[in-house]
C-alpha cells in the first residue's frame, strides 16, 4: 500500500527524499509527505499528489523519512498525511500497514494531543513516552513495538538522536547501501537512481541506519541481512518516452517474455528447464496443486489450471488468497501450495501460505521480486522475470506469469510422463514464438485505438471466452474497469443464456476471445446469440472465418494453448485507450494501490 523512504548521509535529503517519493507514487497517492530532521524536525505534508507538495530546498537536513498514502484510517486530508508526530514535534514517525489495536493504545495515552484520525498518531507519542523515560530512540522504538498489533513498516526519527529506526512486522522495508549514505524504502524503487546494492528486512527486525552505516536487531539480537545486488537500473523504472507507465509496460512485454523463457527450454527433448529445487519424486508423486492468487494473479492461476490439469494429470484448485482455508482431513503431503504474486508481499497471499505451511504442505513462490518476504516463507522459488513494474493495472506480469506457469506445467507433465516429447516440444516451441506473437499484436495498435475511440461512450462492455480464454475474459474486464472506471464484466461464453444477456444492448459491445485452444465454434454461437440483439461483437480471432461475421476483429496468431494470452495483450491496448480517450489518471486509478499489503 503505501510507500516508505528514509535517508541519511552527505546528499541533499530533501531532494533525494522527493525523489523516493515520486519513485513510490504508485504505492499511493492520496496524500504525501516528508520530515527533514536538522537543528528541528521540520515537516512539510499535504493531500493529493507528491507534484503538489513543496518541499524547501534551503533545510539544513542531515536526515529524513518521506511517505505516500494510500488511505485506510481516515480520509485523505492535510492532517491525516505522515508523517505524524509527537506532542512537541520531535518525534516524526511514517508507517505502512494497519495498527489494530490502535483504539485502546489511545485511550493510554491520555493526555497527549491527537490532530488526525489515523491509527499511526499512537506511535510517536508512544515514542515520546518511552524517550521520556530516557531510552534512546532504537531502544524506544523496540519497546513501541511489543505494544502494537497488526501489520507494520515504521520509521522514526528524532531531533535528538542519531539517524532513523526502521521495523517492519508483515510489510516489506529495504535497505539501499550507498557510496555517500544509507537509503530506506518500501521497495528499491525508491532509491535506485543512487544505489543498487541492497538488503531486505525480515519480520521483528529493528534496523539503525546512521551516517556510520546500519545495524539490524531481531529480539534483542544483532543480525546480518545479506547485501544483494539488484539486476536493473533506474531507467528501468522510467517512462522512456511514454505517456504513462502501463503503455510503457504493455510494450515490454515481448522483452519481459524474452527473460522470463532465457534458458528454459530445450525444444529438442520437449522439456523445460527450470531453476527450482523442489524434489522430482515429490513432483511425480502429487496428486493435488492448490493455487492461491489475488486480482490479476488470481487469473494467471485460473490460466494455469486450464494447462496444468490436462497436462499433468492432477486435481487443480485455485482459490482467491483471502478464501483460501486448508480443510480436515486434506492430504498434505501429496498437495503442492503455489502463491502467484508479483510483489512478494500481498498479504492476503502470505497468510494462505502461512495456512498451508501450518499442516506441513509443500509450498511454491511465483513472484517478480527476488528477496520478497514470500521467497522467505515458502519452500522453492520461480521467477518470472519480468523487470520492475510500476503501473498499478498489472500487465507484463500477467503475462509473465501464465509463461512461467506454462513451463512449470510443462515440466511437471515431463517429469510424470503424462505429456509426450512431442507435445512436450509443441508446447515449447509455441512459448518460444510467444515474444514475436506479442509483438505482431503491438503492431496492431492503431486498429485497437480506433475501436476504442469508436466505443468509448458505451454503456458497457461484455467479455466472452470458453476454456483458456475464460480468464483472460475476467483479466481483461479488470483491466478496463481499473483504469477507465466503466462497467466492464467477463464471462464463461455459454452462461450469457443463463442471466447476462438480460444486460446485452445495442451500447453494450461485446469482445469474443475466439482463439483456436478455447473453443471457438462454441464462443461463435454465442457470438450470434449477442449479435441478434443488436450489440456490436469484437472479435479476437486467428482464423479469418470466424472475424467475417464480427463487426470488427483483431487478428492473434494462432499458438495453441498460448493463444489467449496474446488475445490479452490486445486487451491491454483496448483498455488504456479508452482509459485515455476518458482522460483518466491512468497510472494512478481511484482508490487502488500497486502492491496491497494489509488484509
Amino acid at each position: 500500500m503505501c510507500g516508505i523512504t528514509g535517508y541519511i548521509g552527505e546528499g541533499e535529503s530533501a531532494s533525494i527524499l522527493s525523489t523516493g517519493l515520486k519513485n513510490l507514487e504508485y504505492r499511493g497517492y492520496d496524500s504525501a509527505g516528508i520530515a527533514l530532521v536538522g537543528d528541528q524536525v521540520d515537516v512539510h505534508k499535504q493531500e493529493g499528489t507528491i507534484d503538489g507538495l513543496t518541499i524547501p530546498r534551503d533545510v539544513d537536513a542531515t536526515h529524513g523519512i518521506g511517505h505516500t498514502r494510500w488511505s485506510t484510517h481516515g480520509e485523505p486530508t492535510d492532517e491525516n498525511a505522515h508523517p505524524h508526530t509527537d506532542c512537541r514535534g520531535d518525534v516524526a514517525v511514517v508507517h505502512n500497514g494497519i495498527i489494530s489495536n490502535y483504539t485502546e493504545l489511545k485511550e493510554e495515552l491520555a493526555g497527549h494531543i491527537f490532530e488526525s484520525e489515523t491509527d499511526t498518531e499512537v506511535i510517536p507519542h508512544l515514542i515520546e513516552n518511552e524517550i521520556a523515560r530516557g531510552a534512546d530512540l532504537r531502544a524506544a522504538v523496540t519497546r513501541v513495538l511489543d505494544h502494537l498489533e497488526g501489520s507494520f513498516a515504521i520509521a522514526a526519527t528524532h531531533v535528538d538522536h542519531d539517524g532513523i529506526v526502521a521495523a517492519r512486522q508483515d510489510s516489506p522495508l529495504v535497505i539501499g547501501h550507498g557510496d555517500d549514505g544509507m537509503y530506506l524504502g518500501s521497495d528499491v524503487t525508491a532509491f535506485v537512481e543512487y544505489t543498487r546494492q541492497v538488503s531486505y528486512l525480515e519480520d521483528g527486525d529493528v534496523a539503525h541506519l546512521s551516517e556510520d552505516g546500519i545495524t539490524i536487531f531481531n529480539d534483542g539480537k544483532r543480525v546480518e541481512r545479506e547485501i544483494q545486488t539488484v539486476d536493473w537500473d533506474a531507467s528501468a523504472a522510467g517512462k522512456a518516452g511514454h505517456d504513462h507507465y502501463m503503455h510503457k509496460e504493455i510494450h515490454e512485454q515481448p522483452h519481459a517474455l524474452r527473460q522470463a523463457i532465457s534458458g528454459r527450454i530445450d525444444e529438442l527433448s520437449g522439456k523445460a528447464s527450470l531453476d527450482i529445487d523442489l524434489d522430482d519424486e515429490f513432483l511425480e508423486s502429487i496428486d493435488n496443486i492448490q493455487i492461491v492468487a489475488c486480482g490479476t494473479s488470481y487469473h494467471a492461476g485460473l490460466y494455469a489450471k486450464e494447462l496444468i490439469e490436462p497436462l499433468v494429470d492432477v486435481t487443480v484448485r485455485v482459490d482467491l488468497a483471502s478464501e483460501y482455508e486448508v480443510y480436515d482431513g486434506y492430504d498434505t503431503q501429496n498437495t503442492l501450495v503455489v502463491a502467484v504474486t508479483q510483489s512478494g508481499e500481498t498479504a492476503d497471499t502470505l497468510s494462505a501460505i502461512r495456512r498451508a505451511k501450518a499442516p506441513g504442505m509443500t509450498t511454491l513462490a511465483v513472484t517478480n521480486t527476488v528477496g520478497s518476504t514470500i521467497t522467505r516463507e515458502v519452500d522453492d522459488s520461480l521467477f518470472i522475470k519480468a523487470g520492475p513494474e510500476i503501473g498499478v493495472a498489472a500487465t507484463k506480469t500477467f503475462v509473465s506469469q501464465v509463461t512461467a506457469l506454462a513451463l512449470f506445467a510443462t515440466y511437471i507433465g515431463r517429469l510424470r510422463g503424462t505429456l509426450s516429447a512431442d507435445e512436450g516440444a509443441d508446447i515449447l516451441e509455441n512459448i518460444r514464438k510467444l515474444p514475436n506473437a506479442v509483438q505482431s499484436v503491438l503492431d496492431a495498435e492503431p486498429q485497437i485505438e480506433r475501436l476504442a475511440e469508436r466505443y468509448v461512450d458505451s454503456d458497457a462492455f461484455f467479455f466472452i471466452g470458453r476454456g483458456l480464454a475464460q480468464p483472460v475474459a475476467l483479466e481483461s474486464a479488470l483491466k478496463l474497469k481499473e483504469i477507465s472506471y466503466a462497467h466492464a464484466e467477463g464471462f464463461a461464453a455459454g452462461e450469457l443464456k443463463h442471466g447476462p444477456l438480460a444486460l446485452v444492448t445495442e451500447n453494450t459491445p461485446v469482445l469474443a476471445f475466439l482463439n483456436e485452444s478455447a473453443s471457438p465454434d462454441e464462443t461463435f454461437n454465442n457470438v450470434k446469440e449477442v449479435e441478434s440483439r443488436g450489440a456490436p461483437v469484437i472479435c479476437l480471432s486467428s482464423t479469418s472465418e470466424d472475424a467475417s461475421f464480427c463487426d470488427h476483429s483483431i487478428d492473434v496468431p494462432n499458438l495453441g494453448r498460448l493463444g489467449p494470452l496474446v488475445s490479452n495483450v490486445a486487451m491491454q491496448l483496448f483498455a488504456y485507450h479508452v482509459a485515455n480517450e476518458m482522460e483518466r489518471p491512468i497510472d494512478k486509478p481511484r482508490n487502488l494501490a500497486k502492491s496491497v499489503t494489509v488484509e
